[in-house]
C-alpha cells in the first residue's frame, strides 16, 4: 500500500472491507437515528437492485471483511436474503478467512434463515438485543422480550457460533442493579463478543422530542459511570477482553470489520446512508431510502456528501479513532503503514491529554489511561481539533 506524501495527491489506503446498508425494520425505535425505514417492505426488491447497480462500478475487489447492517438485514424474506448474498458474492471476492457479518433482531431469527446465511459464508451474527428487562425493552420500543432474546442467541450460536450481542445502558429510570442483571444474563449465554452503548438522545429522534417535553429524562452521571465500570468488571470476570471503549471479545473474536474502521484502512459501502472511504475520499449516500431509490433509478448519483481527505486530516483521524482501542496506537507501526508520524502531527494534543492524565506513551504505544477511558470522546475531540 502506498501513501502519498502531499495533500493534493493523497489517496489513502486501499479498501479491504465492504459495508452494505439494508434500511428496513419492522419499527423505528424511539432512540434510533440511523437510516431506517419501517412499513415499506414493498421497496426491498428495488433497494437490492439499487445496491447492485451501485456496486457494479467496482472491479470485483478482494475484501477481508463484509458487514451487512441496517436497519435489519434479517428482516428480508428468505428469497430476498439469498438474492442479496448471491449479489454480494458477485461484486466482491473473499475467501474462507473473511469475516462476514450480518446484523439481526431476535424476532427475525429462524433456523432456516441462519442455515441460509451460513451456506453463503456468513460466519458472524450481531444481535440487537439491547436488554433482557421487560420494562426497559418496552421503553426502548423493542419487539422482543428477554426470553425470546435468550432463545435467539442460543439458536444463532447453534448454527453460527460467532455471536455478538448489543446492549444499551443508562435508559431512563434504569438502575445499576438492573443493568448488572442484563450483563449477567448476557454473559451467561454463548456469545463471543459484547458491545455496550450508553443511550444518547439524538436530535430528530422520538426520544429527543420526548425529553424536550419532559416525558423522558437521562439518569444521573454517577450512575452512568457505575454502569460502565460494571460492564468492564463483569466482562473481565467472564474472560471477555476489553479491546475498544465500547467493545469486549473473547480471544480471537475481535470484530475485524470495526477494527478496519478504527485503524483507517478504507472501505467500500453501498445502500441508503452508507458511508465509504475510498481513494482518500469520504462519501455518504442519501439517507432517505426513497431519495436514494429515485436517484439510482434515474441514473443520478446517490451520493449526498463528498469530501477529499488530506494527509494531515487522515492522520488526526487515525489518532482520534485509534486511541479508542484499549491497546492504543503503535506509533512506529502506524508510521510504517501510513507514512504519517502521529507523534509529530498531533504533538499539541498528545501533550495536553498527557498533562491531563488521559493518555500515556508506553514504549511507543499511545493509549488511554484508566481515567482516559472514561473520557475517550474528549481525547478524540482533542486529536481531531489539533
Amino acid at each position: 500500500m502506498t501513501i502519498a506524501a502531499t495533500h493534493a495527491d493523497f489517496k489513502g489506503p486501499s479498501p479491504e472491507s465492504a459495508y452494505v446498508h439494508i434500511p428496513f425494520c419492522r419499527h423505528r425505535c424511539g432512540y434510533c437515528n440511523f437510516s431506517v425505514i419501517a412499513d415499506r417492505d414493498d421497496l426491498i426488491d428495488r433497494v437490492i437492485m439499487a445496491i447492485d447497480r451501485e456496486l457494479a462500478t467496482l472491479d470485483w475487489p478482494f475484501v477481508r471483511t463484509v458487514f451487512m447492517g441496517g436497519g435489519t438485514p434479517t428482516h428480508l424474506s428468505l428469497e430476498q436474503l439469498e438474492r442479496l448474498l448471491v449479489m454480494l458474492k458477485s461484486r466482491f471476492r473473499w475467501d474462507d478467512s473473511c469475516e462476514v457479518s450480518v446484523e439481526a433482531n431476535p424476532e427475525d431469527i429462524t433456523r432456516e434463515k441462519l442455515l441460509l446465511l451460513a451456506s453463503h459464508g456468513v460466519n458472524r451474527i450481531s444481535l440487537g438485543v439491547q436488554s433482557f428487562q421487560t420494562d426497559k425493552l418496552r421503553l426502548l420500543e423493542r419487539g422482543h422480550d428477554g426470553v425470546a432474546a435468550a432463545d435467539a442467541i442460543e439458536l444463532a450460536a447453534s448454527v453460527i457460533p460467532n455471536v455478538s450481542l448489543d446492549l444499551i445502558f443508562a435508559a431512563p429510570g434504569e438502575t445499576v442493579p438492573q443493568w448488572r442483571d442484563d450483563l449477567h444474563r448476557a454473559l451467561s449465554l454463548p456469545i463471543k463478543h459484547l458491545s455496550t452503548y450508553m443511550l444518547t438522545f439524538e436530535k430528530g429522534t422520538s426520544f429527543w422530542g420526548q425529553r424536550e417535553k419532559g416525558l423522558l429524562a437521562s439518569i444521573g452521571e454517577d450512575d452512568e459511570v457505575e454502569m460502565y465500570v460494571a460492564a468492564r468488571e463483569l466482562a473481565a470476570t467472564s474472560r471477555l477482553e476489553h479491546y475498544e471503549v465500547s467493545n469486549f471479545a473473547r480471544t480471537g473474536f475481535r470484530c475485524q470489520h470495526n477494527l478496519a474502521y478504527w485503524q483507517g484502512r478504507g472501505w467500500f459501502a453501498a445502500g441508503p446512508g452508507a458511508a465509504r472511504f475510498v481513494d482518500g475520499r469520504r462519501e455518504v449516500n442519501h439517507r432517505s431510502t426513497t431519495t436514494y431509490l429515485r436517484r439510482s433509478e434515474s441514473d443520478a448519483s446517490v451520493v449526498a456528501e463528498s469530501e477529499s481527505i488530506s494527509r494531515d486530516q487522515f492522520g488526526r483521524e487515525l489518532a482520534a479513532f485509534g486511541v479508542r482501542m484499549i491497546d492504543g496506537i503503535d506509533l512506529a507501526a502506524t508510521l510504517a503503514r501510513t507514512g504519517i508520524d502521529v507523534r509529530i502531527l498531533c504533538e499539541t494534543a498528545i501533550r495536553r491529554t498527557t498533562e491531563q492524565g488521559l493518555i500515556v506513551n508506553l514504549d511507543g504505544q499511545l493509549r488511554l489511561t484508566e481515567t482516559g477511558i472514561m473520557f475517550a470522546d474528549t481525547v478524540a475531540a482533542e486529536f481531531l481539533s489539533s
